[in-house]
């Protein structure tokens, strides 16, 4: 997270006109709060247990655990991105690129999915929002998004696996999985090495 703050901050200091598309996994496990989110629920004693850190990033939205999955940041300038000014149109923008990736792979993916308005929960992939790329109405990519002097930082979650008893445990609430999915539900043949393989072959 702090390499995404450097990266965007470079950026803008040197004007870069080419975007900058990051993947990346946690060692260890690490539990993301979302820029604004409020961190009452987050029990510091229960993560040492896990052995997860805990860190604050940049772009909005609600926590994640990134464990069993790959991380994503995409930077670039607003005037790259038609209408870029227009959050919509931005993400719609960046979220295509993932669309393009895992229609390589076979794996048809849409914008948004059947609206879920459900502000208690903390876990990021509880709640569902128009930035979503999903599969089946699931939510499968989480994305969130800040802007500074001009340019864009897009962050994303894409869920390999998860732990269900370690999800709830650490955001002390029963997460509906229905809502959600994960790459060993859509193709357990496919793997993380997969989609970095792919991300790096679409043009």
């Amino acid at each position: 997270m702090q390499k995404d703050s450097d990266l965007l901050d470079e950026a803008i200091q040197k004007g870069y006109d080419e975007p900058i598309f990051r993947l990346y996994g946690w060692k260890p496990a690490c539990v993301s709060l979302g820029r604004n989110q409020k961190e009452d629920f987050v029990d510091n004693k229960l993560l040492e247990k896990y052995g997860i850190d805990c860190v604050r990033r940049l772009t909005g939205g609600r926590a994640l655990l990134h464990d069993n999955e790959l991380t994503y940041s995409y930077i670039c300038p607003v005037s790259s991105i038609e209408n870029g000014e227009n959050v919509t149109a931005s993400y719609k923008f960046i979220s295509g690129i993932w669309i393009d990736i895992f229609q390589s792979l076979g794996i048809e993916l849409t914008i948004g999915g059947a609206p879920r308005h459900i502000t208690k929960n903390n876990y990021c992939m509880s709640v569902s929002t128009g930035a979503d790329l999903c599969w089946n109405n699931r939510k499968f990519i989480g994305s969130a998004q800040c802007r500074k002097n001009g340019y864009i930082l897009q962050h994303g979650s894409i869920l390999i696996d998860y732990d269900r008893e370690k999800l709830d445990t650490i955001f002390n609430e029963e997460t509906d999985y229905s809502t959600i999915v994960t790459l060993k539900e859509i193709n357990p043949d496919l793997s993380i090495e997969d989609v970095i393989i792919a991300a790096k072959n679409c043009k």
